[in-house]
């Protein structure tokens, strides 16, 4: 059973500074959420799930080193208990369905309205 009471943790990875703090001020305001961490790169992610246990990653796909659809593939082999969201600039259909397919839940693009 899932306890309802604890907030959700959530580690935000993007390779823009802007973004990744901007969305992390958000979502430390937002009631039941818990910022667990930042990364900027998919390696550093990888290293931050295991260090920190988030709930819910949100995951740019287009970052230098290691991109997010490699992180992706490497978290769901390694913790496959962390949900992966997508949240990327692009929204061209193959992009998106490589990324589900290596094992994201869905997807946000940037520009999504509140």
């Amino acid at each position: 059973m899932v306890n309802t009471d604890s907030p959700i943790r959530v580690l935000v990875v993007d390779d823009h500074l802007i973004v990744r703090e901007g969305l992390s001020l958000i979502l430390e305001t937002a009631d039941g959420i818990d910022l667990a961490g930042e990364a900027a790169d998919g390696a550093e992610a990888v290293r931050q799930c295991h260090d920190l246990h988030p709930d819910v990653v949100l995951m740019d796909l287009r970052m230098p080193g290691m991109d997010g659809l490699t992180a992706i593939g490497l978290l769901r082999q390694q913790m496959p208990e962390v949900a992966i969201i997508i949240l990327t600039t692009y929204d061209e259909d193959d992009l998106m369905v490589r990324g589900l397919r290596a094992g994201a839940r869905g997807f946000l693009l940037k520009d999504t309205d509140r």
